[in-house]
């Protein structure tokens, strides 16, 4: 049976725009037929896997997300730096006499990036989609095939799609790299195909939110963890907020208006966040002592981290005031139901009713579907007159899902 770890948050936010959509404005969803503020679950995912908590937590476990691959590896053949020396924040160089001329650097850099996001064409070598070799079936006979578009620029070596690339990976680029820089020939089809990992490749953040490579599913990695959006669970409007700067060095001779006029759209609410990790899965990419700790520190940044739109603005930063943490093999199931009609502030307020409304909900399912059994749980909650839990046990409670 499969183990499941599911998170539920309360978070309140001040004036805000956390998370903005193509107009510059907060993200918004109706829920219930009732307008909500809300937040993207990819909003949310970056600001855990990048802050500081989870950096430290899981250091040197990580992956890297860009479109930028092609460039780092031009530049650590010209320079005879390692992709591990470019990544980091010094970015140093090398004296290393092995150095690939440009043209070469640059040709071989699109070859490898072109590896992970162009697809193949039957009978076509992986990896060399210019000079691709004709099979021994019905197309290898009428000779090589016309090579595919490729997805990478042969100028700008960019990507057109944002690829994971795992540490493992990361490594088997830089042994690739050193291989290229010793021999001064091309990368073959048999050694592209090294650069490639099924796994999460020894990365935490990689192995908990996957990966998908159109172009070659064979090295997709399913998630191990699930995010939902975060909605309020109260009506919500968005506002704006009318603004000038001034400038310092107007005599206010000719003009005394402002140098600058504008608006910024802001919303404030109490967000519920929902967040469901399949421990089993987590344990086989990572191994027990890796899984726990990123189990750990994906809990901590997810009750602690502000995503970070717009803070330096509304220095919206906040923690969850309460947090349940239940663990178990059960069929996954938010509680997001609670809040279909909005919360009100009435009685012992929003804060308060909120959270009776969640555990209400999960009391109430337990008791139609498991005859009032509960999940193994732990909570935290923090009210200005309350305060119940400990976050320390609801941390130690969620690592031990993955195997601590």
């Amino acid at each position: 049976m499969t183990t499941f770890l599911q998170l539920h948050l309360l978070t309140a936010y001040p004036p805000a725009c956390l998370n903005r959509d193509d107009l510059n404005r907060p993200k918004t969803a109706v829920m219930g037929g009732v307008p909500r503020l809300r937040v993207s679950s990819q909003s949310l995912k970056r600001a855990w896997r990048t802050s500081d908590i989870f950096q430290e937590a899981v250091a040197g476990q990580t992956g890297i997300r860009s479109k930028e691959l092609g460039r780092l590896v031009r530049d650590a053949l010209l320079s005879g730096a390692s992709l591990a020396e470019l990544l980091g924040p010094n970015a140093p160089g090398t004296d290393s006499d092995d150095k690939v001329p440009e043209p070469k650097a640059a040709e071989w850099a699109w070859m490898i990036a072109a590896e992970y996001v162009d697809k193949k064409g039957k009978g076509g070598n992986e990896g060399d989609d210019e000079g691709a070799q004709p099979d021994d079936g019905e197309e290898g006979k009428k000779g090589k095939k016309k090579a595919a578009r490729s997805n990478v620029g042969k100028e700008t070596l960019k990507s057109e799609q944002v690829v994971f690339y795992s540490k493992d990976e990361i490594k088997a680029l830089d042994e690739l790299i050193v291989i290229l820089r010793e021999n001064g020939k091309a990368p073959t089809a048999e050694q592209l195909k090294t650069i490639k990992v099924e796994d999460a490749g020894g990365a935490a953040d990689l192995a908990l939110f996957g990966r998908m490579l159109a172009s070659s599913p064979k090295f997709n990695v399913e998630a191990a963890c699930q995010v939902a959006h975060a909605i309020t669970v109260h009506r919500a409007a968005v506002e704006d907020d009318f603004f000038t700067a001034v400038d310092d060095l107007n005599t206010r001779e000719e003009d005394a208006g402002s140098a600058h006029m504008g608006e910024q759209g802001f919303g404030a609410g109490l967000f519920y966040s929902y967040i469901c990790v399949n421990c089993d899965a987590l344990r086989a990419q990572l191994g027990d002592e890796l899984a726990g700790k990123t189990i750990q520190a994906l809990t901590e940044a997810a009750a602690t981290v502000a995503p970070t739109g717009k803070q330096n603005s509304f220095a919206s930063r906040a923690w969850a005031y309460y947090a349940l943490a239940e663990k178990g093999g059960r069929q996954p199931r938010a509680l997001s139901l609670a809040f279909m009609k909005p919360v009100n502030d009435y009685g012992d307020g929003m804060l308060a009713n909120a959270v009776q409304a969640l555990e209400s909900m999960r009391d109430n399912l337990d008791q139609v579907y498991y005859d009032g059994q509960s999940l193994a749980s732990r909570k935290l909650l923090a009210l200005p007159d309350k305060a119940e839990g400990s976050f320390k046990d609801l941390l130690d409670f969620a690592a031990d899902c993955g195997g601590v």
